[in-house]
């Protein structure tokens, strides 16, 4: 018979392994308005369907950083039931470049992002052009380092969005560039990029992302646009919620 004593700390349930998402969201002054609100309710959407999908195996962590008037961690990388929302206001310049510097800083710190966690989704909003020094920072976070292996996706919305710039962040992924031209639009890309991330806290390995095939919701892509279709694309924002 054991004479160690009884020690009910010794006797712990397996803590939740952290899947990761980052979300850089464009608040420059081209963003007020309607479309300031709908991102505003896409991401709270998007952080109410990741807390209803969390597991004892996997919890799903959100931190989003914001570029406009300044780049600023609206929320530090926390557990998505956890998290109180604050809407974001539209305001500034596109400072992308320090943006991205911030999230690689993040990504690279084993204390935020431990090696546990799972690999991280960074996802890029953005609705026009970077008005900084962005193609180094571009580089270093898409070429070096743990961001490097992150699964990256991005969102175009409006027209004037730089589509060279989110297509170049997107290099070496899978994910086609997203394109909201409305409020419908924009909300049924969120719900692409939820399912994208939720799909994986079912799989038998959470690192592997899935093929766009592979989500129900088919996207709205840069490549699925029609350029020669432009006056029927105005019509149709309009009544969705028009970014033109």
């Amino acid at each position: 018979m054991s004479n160690v004593p009884f020690d009910p700390s010794q006797f712990t349930a397996p803590k939740a392994k952290p899947l990761p998402v980052i979300l850089l969201l464009d608040v420059s002054g081209s963003m007020s308005g309607e479309k300031i609100r709908n991102l505003n309710a896409a991401v709270r959407d998007m952080l109410s369907d990741f807390s209803d999908t969390e597991t004892s195996e996997i919890e799903i962590h959100v931190a989003i950083i914001t570029f406009g008037a300044q780049v600023r961690l609206h929320q530090a990388l926390t557990s998505a039931s956890a998290i109180q929302w604050q809407d974001l206001s539209a305001d500034g310049m596109t400072p992308l470049g320090t943006a991205l510097q911030m999230a690689k800083a993040m990504i690279e710190d084993k204390d935020t992002v431990p090696s546990r966690a799972y690999r991280p989704t960074v996802v890029l909003v953005s609705d026009g052009g970077p008005n900084d020094a962005w193609e180094k920072p571009l580089q270093q976070f898409i070429g070096d380092g743990r961001s490097a292996k992150c699964d990256r996706m991005a969102m175009a919305i409006g027209a004037d969005a730089d589509e060279a710039v989110l297509s170049k962040f997107l290099e070496g992924s899978s994910h086609p560039l997203l394109y909201a031209e409305n409020a419908k639009r924009l909300r049924e890309n969120f719900k692409y990029i939820t399912m994208s991330v939720t799909i994986r806290t079912r799989s038998q390995t959470p690192n592997t992302v899935p093929a766009p095939d592979a989500i129900d919701i088919q996207p709205t892509t840069i490549e699925a646009r029609q350029p020669n279709a432009k006056s029927t694309t105005q019509t149709a924002a309009a009544q969705d919620g028009g970014y033109w």
